[in-house]
């Protein structure tokens, strides 16, 4: 886990924001104040909010376990962390904790299958495992009755593993992490990081080398040094064991030491010490890339998670260029329009840190122009201090989504992990509690200070701008000998010692889903309101849908919804775009502003405590725009750059091509927004749109809160009861969604010097996301692309090694459901994997069906998952809006189990056989033509080669 408290914050796509000065686009406000809403909600209350409770035990093996209960779910979160990361490696043995990470999960003596197959039988959610410079961790939320499976899982691979690691998985596991490297790498600015690490960072640093490691490292790892590294590093004294949820630390204690206490000590790890480097001077340097614009990025090393300066550092960099309101967006984004995103963060290691400052140039400004501007807000930052309302704005952000947060137990940024970081990187579990209450007390000098100490120290500077790769790049080795695959898993012939068994414990019951009850209310305008209530957290969530998006967009004007949506926070009557911005961060809310195909809409997030201020906010963004010309075209210049960067990713690429290929050009679900398109793109047209589509007539609102529904529709009311829709008529769309292309087809899109190819192909199919073939389509589909335990990413990952990752899956709008099927894959493979996808699908659709196991494996996943789907607010907000597109009942969620149990193979055979057919499919494949041409040729399938997208 990465403390990144200023994150990026703009993306080529976000949002630009002036001081309108055109008339605003007003309804009717009466009563309304012109002010800027005000919080009522202070630091100390917020504070006071962010609580997680533990109790915390050690076993006489060494290990320490955390308990955290929370009993709104019938669900428990399972977390381990091991205290060893990437910078504990020792020369030569660069990667080893990444490539264990992978091993521990390709099964152990008594769990000899792959774990995901173990996770889906208990209904897992939130499930994964990382390494990163300074730990290994794995997590899983299970239903309760699952506990002990998931206990018993994990104290397998931490105590009997050896006997389970064999050379075969040795190897396929080291081609699937040469596969990982490749995606990373393939990606436009792929290979800057590794040339940061070792520049800041001097020979012999256990910072120095990336986290994947070495390739030549792990390719050169015999069996013994691969055991010797894990007997050194995963006993139970050199790990932590966080359970939380629904159980308690009396309930906890018998089952961890039932599992767990019978595994012998290990060595301890000595987290490897490293002193923060200073650059001797600056450092310059560029590097060319498929990239859409040119960025400046300047990168200081700084002190790690327990220095004194951190916090401050990380307000600092949040300050500069984190907020929506910050100094960098605030001069060079929206005042001089110099750049089209910018950012700052602070990302902090339990020994060092890493500050870095960015910002991409808009398209005709001098990267040295940019520089030197952003450097002037740099220093006027260091030498006059931040504020102290920007100070309390950056701590006030931090906190509300920290409270709104709180609601999940596991999963990346849960419960688990933040207790879990604090033991394994300070030695404190609630080190959280100590940072936040650092926080509240924080002063301005306090982070003008740490800036000045840490960022008048050279920094490494990275120019990064279009055009060619350097030659010298370094392929990722495939493990192979000239001929075969090495990487490639006999599994029949694997052999596994068992040294004792340990039985797998049964699941007796299941925790069912209990979905919240569905209410329903009508504004004063005529809006329904669909509302449910939830009191885990004092917050409040309102996403009010208007039946618009993307498909909405009228002939020659596609991006039309997007630019609309864009600029509605842009600036509206009564608030420039900086005290929107603003407002906000006082407010602790949040605003985000999108839409997909079929619906455009608005999400605020809001702490309870602050929910009028914050709808009051809502009201002036949604009914007042501004839509000032000098938004406009920040924005567009902004929109312009996501497109250019879009057409260079090998994913965009893909989507790009496959889109209008499928449902034609020109259709509304065709359409790809074009550089040309948004060119076109006018103020009237952007009041146009806003008055068809964006209207109470046209929308309706959701909202999960745990305020009761009297009090939310009394505020909505306030905010927008007296909304009425205007004269003009309100629009209407058209869709039809038949297959526009022929398929069974390949189109290979040239994408020089790639090291991996990304394939795409899919079809449209006559499913309806509504009926119920849908779900037990996609029951079917877990059988071939729907999960990591698919026969698609079985083969090509997990047996074959020819891939991180191959999925299979459908994409379900309005009026149309698309199959696909997507992965990259090492480029001198493209070929035999395409081979291996369209034989794997055409057989599943004939002469291997669903099985038995897989039937009942999918059973138990899905009804099992129920409860942890449904855990956060957001989720059931998605839930409820998903229901409302697709006209499901609101017992809809409630309904899944009982139609998972009674299905059969025959009946998900048969769903998948009607709505699947591999001559409709269109296959893009995204490569280096000269290398992969040869290689799609022998399949048979009639081959267009394209250039990539001009504008």
């Amino acid at each position: 886990m990465t403390h990144r408290f200023a994150a990026a914050s703009l993306s080529a796509l976000a949002l630009a924001l002036a001081v309108p000065f055109s008339p605003a686009l007003a309804d009717n406000h009466a009563g309304h104040s012109a002010a800027a809403p005000e919080a009522t909600a202070d630091l100390e209350a917020l504070v006071s909010q962010v609580k997680i409770p533990y109790e915390e035990f050690e076993l006489a093996n060494g290990l320490t376990v955390l308990v955290h209960e929370d009993r709104k779910a019938p669900v428990v979160n399972v977390t381990v962390w091991y205290n060893v990361g990437s910078k504990d490696e020792p020369k030569g043995q660069t990667g080893f904790a990444h490539l264990f990470e992978h091993l521990m999960f390709n099964g152990s003596e008594n769990a000899p299958a792959d774990y995901f197959q173990y996770l889906a039988e208990m209904g897992a959610t939130d499930y994964n495992g990382t390494t990163w410079f300074d730990r290994t961790n794995y997590f899983q939320t299970v239903p309760k009755p699952a506990l002990e499976r998931a206990l018993w899982l994990e104290s397998d691979r931490m105590g009997y593993l050896l006997g389970a690691v064999t050379q075969g998985k040795l190897d396929n596991q080291r081609g699937v992490v040469q596969n990982e490297k490749r995606q990373g790498d393939n990606q436009p600015g792929g290979l800057v990081y590794y040339e940061v690490l070792k520049t800041l960072f001097p020979e012999g640093h256990p910072y120095r080398h990336s986290t994947i490691g070495s390739m030549a490292d792990l390719d050169a790892a015999s069996m013994e040094d691969v055991k010797a590294w894990f007997t050194e590093n995963y006993g139970p004294n050199n790990a932590t064991l966080v359970l939380a949820g629904d159980i308690s630390a009396a309930e906890a204690r018998p089952l961890v030491e039932k599992y767990f206490g019978a595994i012998a000590r290990g060595p301890v790890n000595t987290p490897a010490q490293a002193e923060v480097p200073t650059l001797k001077e600056p450092v310059r340097k560029t590097f060319k890339d498929q990239v859409a614009a040119t960025s400046v990025t300047h990168y200081w090393p700084v002190q790690g998670l327990t220095g004194e300066d951190r916090i401050a550092l990380d307000v600092g960099a949040s300050i500069l260029g984190g907020l929506a309101s910050s100094r960098l967006d605030n001069v060079l984004v929206r005042d001089e329009q110099l750049a089209v995103g910018v950012s700052a963060g602070n990302s902090a290691y339990q020994r060092i840190g890493m500050l870095e400052v960015e910002a991409t140039a808009k398209a005709g400004v001098d990267i040295a122009v940019l520089e030197k501007r952003m450097d002037e807000v740099i220093a006027d930052l260091i030498a006059n201090g931040p504020t102290e309302d920007e100070v309390r704005r950056a701590v006030t952000s931090n906190l509300a989504r920290t409270i709104r947060g709180l609601e999940q137990v596991g999963g990346f940024n849960g419960k688990a992990q933040t207790l879990a970081e604090g033991e394994v990187l300070t030695g404190d579990p609630a080190f959280y509690a100590r940072e936040f209450e650092t926080l509240a007390k924080l002063t301005p000098a306090e982070v003008q200070a740490a800036l000045a100490k840490w960022m008048t120290r050279p920094a490494m500077t990275v120019i990064l701008e279009p055009g060619e790769r350097d030659a010298s790049y370094e392929e990722a080795a495939s493990v192979k000998a000239e001929g075969d695959n090495a990487s490639e898993r006999d599994r029949a012939a694997e052999e596994i010692t068992v040294s004792e068994v340990r039985p797998k414990p049964p699941i007796d019951t299941i925790a069912a889903l209990d979905f919240p009850d569905v209410e329903r209310a009508t504004l004063a305008n005529g809006m329904k309101v669909t509302y449910v209530q939830r009191t885990a957290v004092p917050a409040t969530w309102v996403a009010m849908s208007f039946n618009a998006g993307g498909a909405a967009d009228p002939a020659g004007k596609a991006g039309l919804e997007g630019l609309t949506m864009a600029l509605f926070d842009e600036g509206t009557k009564n608030l420039s775009a900086q005290a929107i911005a603003e407002t906000s961060e006082r407010l602790g809310a949040s605003v985000s502003v999108g839409g997909g195909d079929d619906r455009s809409t608005f999400t605020l997030a809001a702490l309870s405590a602050n929910l009028a201020p914050s709808l009051d906010l809502l009201r002036q963004i949604m009914r007042e725009p501004a839509f000032n010309p000098a938004d406009l075209e920040r924005v567009r210049s902004q929109t312009i750059t996501g497109i250019r960067r879009a057409m260079k990713s090998p994913q965009g690429i893909a989507q790009r091509t496959l889109t209008p290929e499928l449902f034609g050009a020109g259709t509304p679900y065709g359409t790809i927004t074009t550089v040309a398109s948004v060119s076109s793109i006018t103020r009237d047209d952007l009041i146009a749109f806003k008055d068809s589509w964006i209207r109470p007539d046209n929308g309706e609102v959701f909202v999960i809160s745990d305020k009761p529904l009297a009090e939310v529709v009394s505020a909505l009311d306030t905010a927008f009861g007296n909304w009425t829709a205007p004269a003009t008529p309100k629009g209407s769309k058209s869709v039809t969604a038949s297959q526009a292309a022929e398929g069974n087809r390949i189109i290979l899109v040239n994408r020089p010097n790639s090291p991996q190819s990304f394939i795409f192909g899919a079809q449209i199919t006559p499913l309806d996301a509504g009926d119920p073939e849908f779900i037990a389509f996609g029951s079917a589909n877990n059988s071939l692309g729907g999960n990591f335990l698919a026969r698609l990413n079985m083969n090509l990952r997990e047996t074959k090694g020819w891939s991180y990752g191959v999925r299979g899956g459908a994409q379900a709008r309005e009026n149309a459901v698309v199959y696909g099927i997507s992965g990259g894959v090492q480029a001198d493979r493209t070929g035999d994997s395409l081979a291996e996808m369209i034989r794997e699908t055409e057989e599943f659709l004939t002469v291997k069906g669903v099985t038995a196991e897989e039937l009942e494996r999918n059973k138990a996943s899905e009804i099992g998952a129920l409860p942890g789907r449904y855990e956060t607010s957001p989720a059931v907000l998605g839930a409820l809006q998903g229901n409302a597109l697709f006209g499901r009942p609101d017992n809809y969620q409630e309904t899944l189990a009982s139609i998972y149990r009674d299905q059969t193979a025959e009946a998900l055979d048969a769903v998948a056989r009607a709505a699947i057919d591999t001559d409709k499919f269109v296959w893009v494949v995204v490569g280096d033509a000269s290398k992969v041409r040869s290689q799609l040729e022998p399949l048979g399938l009639p081959i267009e080669q394209r250039e990539m997208e001009g504008e």
